[in-house]
């Protein structure tokens, strides 16, 4: 790979919360994501505005040759003029910030969807249950 001052390089792991800044983890904690993943990271680098990103998969980090984690590649005039930031820094904190919302709604999303499933659930067994039981108060046979 030969240099290129206008390409910055951000990996998955860069947003891992569950490193410590010692072993990799770039950004704030408040900033980070449990099991980042190259999508995840493509999809918030868009929600930043970036345009002139390139997706590459199955890359190895050189600090951890074993791990195919794969790399996000944003040129630093586009991220200037998308993001108004040319700074490695200020564009993982973005990113790693709007990562974070986008999985903390879509949590709660999810967490509201299941509640609402279950509810349906709760309300529908009542209802059904209370004829068997008036059924068979009434001395009828099956």
């Amino acid at each position: 790979m030969d240099h290129d001052p206008d390409r910055l390089v951000l990996w998955p792991s860069y947003f891992d919360a569950r490193r410590s800044r010692r072993s990799g983890r770039r950004v704030a904690k408040d900033a980070s994501v449990k099991k980042p993943d190259l999508d995840g990271l493509y999809a918030a680098a868009r929600a930043v505005g970036l345009r002139k990103i390139k997706r590459e998969a199955n890359v190895s980090r050189p600090l951890a040759p074993h791990a195919k984690e794969g790399r996000l590649i944003v040129s630093r005039a586009g991220a200037l003029e998308d993001a108004g930031s040319s700074s490695k820094e200020e564009i993982m904190q973005m990113i790693g910030g709007t990562w974070r919302e986008q999985r903390r709604t879509a949590h709660e999303a999810e967490a509201k969807q299941q509640s609402s499933k279950e509810h349906q659930r709760s309300s529908s067994k009542g209802g059904s249950a209370s004829k068997g039981r008036s059924f068979k108060r009434r001395g009828f046979k099956r």
